[in-house]
């Protein structure tokens, strides 16, 4: 009787081992939501961030583009998923921070239902017009565009984008009118303003770098602080002449409400290697971008103080949704 109780005993401890070896996360694939179409500088970086979990878990990331109305559509199928930490949203400070002030109505609870995991990478917007714009600096773009109210296109991202919103306090700091034209993400833009059916954008800087250096663009100024150290003869939008502008962009990662602790702390530690890892840093940087790191507690707080930061901005600039 003792060896029968004693096998029973063991076969009970093998299939519970079992169970929770086959349940340990990840155990499939991981789906990453991008919510804006590819070839702008969200779907960039999210896919490097994508390869990078994958190596870290040991299980394949797949990105899912799911643009449209400013990130809100993505941020709708994630705020919408089974919190089991195979569904994440590579987010931005559009789609965290500005959409809640933006839009009237959300088809989710900006503040509530998403679990913030961590940020990834920060990157300036630059402004940057197709070659045939006669300006070669930000003044004489000023000039050029009191001189043509209204002739001058200016594309983004979409409505309430970063893009958007920093040409709109350009447009409000400098006093011209220019047309904004708002697209479904950075890469429908930029094809339009290569081909000079657009004429000026304020792109994150990642996506309009290769066409900088190629001369396909003309880069007139950063949105930083300080200077971008891959173009390093361009110049702040302070520096350009208009004082105090500012609007830094960063993109971070998130799941919907609820999330078990575990599979939060486990994502948040990868990311948290990721900020450390010296090629990462210096990939993103070829790349026009800096690493960027921090606990979701950290991460929380960013979102809430630049949510607050924005929400002026779109209240100043009398920035709204079409």
């Amino acid at each position: 009787m003792k060896a029968i109780i004693r096998m029973l005993s063991i076969a009970v401890l093998s299939v519970a081992a079992a169970g929770a070896q086959a349940g340990a996360y990840p155990d499939r694939p991981i789906r990453l939501v991008v919510p804006f179409p590819p070839g702008g500088t969200t779907d960039l970086l999210g896919r490097v961030f994508a390869e990078r979990l994958a190596d870290s878990l040991g299980r394949q990331v797949v990105v899912e583009n799911r643009p449209g109305a400013g990130g809100v559509i993505g941020s709708d199928v994630v705020a919408k998923a089974p919190a089991d930490g195979y569904t994440l949203l590579f987010g931005t400070v559009g789609t965290q921070s500005i959409n809640g002030s933006l839009y009237k109505q959300l088809p989710f609870d900006i503040d509530k239902d998403f679990t913030p995991l961590g940020l990834f990478a920060g990157v300036p917007n630059i402004l940057v017009v197709n070659p045939a714009v006669p300006a070669r600096n930000v003044q004489e773009l000023i000039a050029y565009a009191r001189q043509n109210p209204g002739q001058l296109n200016m594309g983004s991202a979409g409505n309430g984008t970063t893009n958007h919103l920093s040409g709109e306090l350009f447009k409000s700091m400098a006093q011209v009118d220019i047309m904004h034209v708002p697209y479904k993400g950075s890469g429908p833009a930029m094809a339009d303003l290569l081909s000079n059916q657009l004429q000026l954008m304020f792109d994150n800087f990642p996506g309009s770098l290769p066409y900088v250096k190629a001369g396909k663009l003309r880069a007139l100024a950063v949105t930083s602080q300080t200077r971008a150290p891959q173009l390093p003869d361009v110049p702040t939008m302070d520096e350009a002449g208009v004082k105090g502008y500012v609007a830094d962009v960063w993109f971070g990662v998130v799941g919907p409400r609820g999330m078990p602790q575990d599979i939060v702390d486990r994502l948040s530690a990868e990311m948290m290697r990721m900020g450390k890892d010296a090629a990462l840093q210096a990939r993103l940087v070829q790349l026009g971008a800096a690493s960027l790191s921090g606990t979701p507690e950290e991460f929380a707080g960013r979102i809430r103080a630049d949510a607050e930061k924005w929400a002026v901005l779109v209240r100043a600039s009398g920035a709204t949704v079409d």
